[in-house]
């Protein structure tokens, strides 16, 4: 059986990139491709992709957004987030978003061969270092982070300036303006009840969101 796979990245070259993995997997079969969620749920209807290998930081419509959308139109397909973000940040926030795994785009070629072969056989994938944290998140008590309350897009913008970007290197990185990643930024600090991005840079260290 062949699984076909939909990419969905705003970098061309990392799409090109995936394109090659996938097309020396004999089980595997290049879907298509688009380069933000809109595009993304339009490619689906046409493609009808088994597994979709998604990045969180588009423009417009993120990651996040694009997932919960996938899980509710079309639940059957199984989405598999590749991301530049650590599995701390972001790893138990996708999978509790509906998931079936999580990767760094650091990960080798294999283990994304491996992930998409798992998923898509209707199982979870998850590397050693997740699995742990996920484990003692179900030993901790049940109340919720302030950070867990944040949108998808806060949450974004929470992590990059946690990694030390500046509002501008956010906005760069998001396709977001200067002024709109300012506005977040003013989210974040309100609802987490802090006061500049030092304490953002503490939180995140102290909620195990840094890399």
């Amino acid at each position: 059986m062949t699984t076909r796979v939909l990419i969905v990245d705003d970098h061309r070259i990392l799409r090109e990139g995936l394109r090659r993995i996938l097309s020396e997997a004999r089980d595997m079969e290049f879907a298509g491709e688009a380069s933000t969620g809109e595009e993304a749920l339009a490619a689906i209807k046409q493609t009808r992709p088994d597994v979709v290998l998604l990045d969180l930081s588009m423009p417009r419509q993120g990651g996040l957004e694009t997932l919960r959308d996938l899980r509710r139109l079309h639940p059957a397909i199984h989405v598999l987030v590749l991301s530049m973000h650590s599995e701390e940040q972001f790893g138990p926030r996708v999978l509790a978003a509906g998931a079936a795994g999580y990767l760094t785009k650091e990960s080798a070629p294999d283990l994304l061969l491996q992930a998409v072969r798992q998923v898509c056989r209707g199982g979870k994938f998850v590397s050693p270092q997740l699995a742990e944290i996920l484990a003692t998140r179900l030993g901790e008590p049940a109340e919720r982070s302030a950070h867990e309350l944040l949108s998808a897009r806060e949450f974004e913008v929470l992590c990059l300036l946690a990694d030390g970007k500046t509002v501008g290197e956010a906005g760069e990185q998001l396709s977001l303006s200067v002024k709109t990643i300012s506005t977040y930024r003013t989210r974040i600090l309100e609802k987490l009840r802090l006061k500049n991005n030092a304490e953002i840079m503490r939180y995140a260290l102290q909620h195990g969101l840094s890399r």
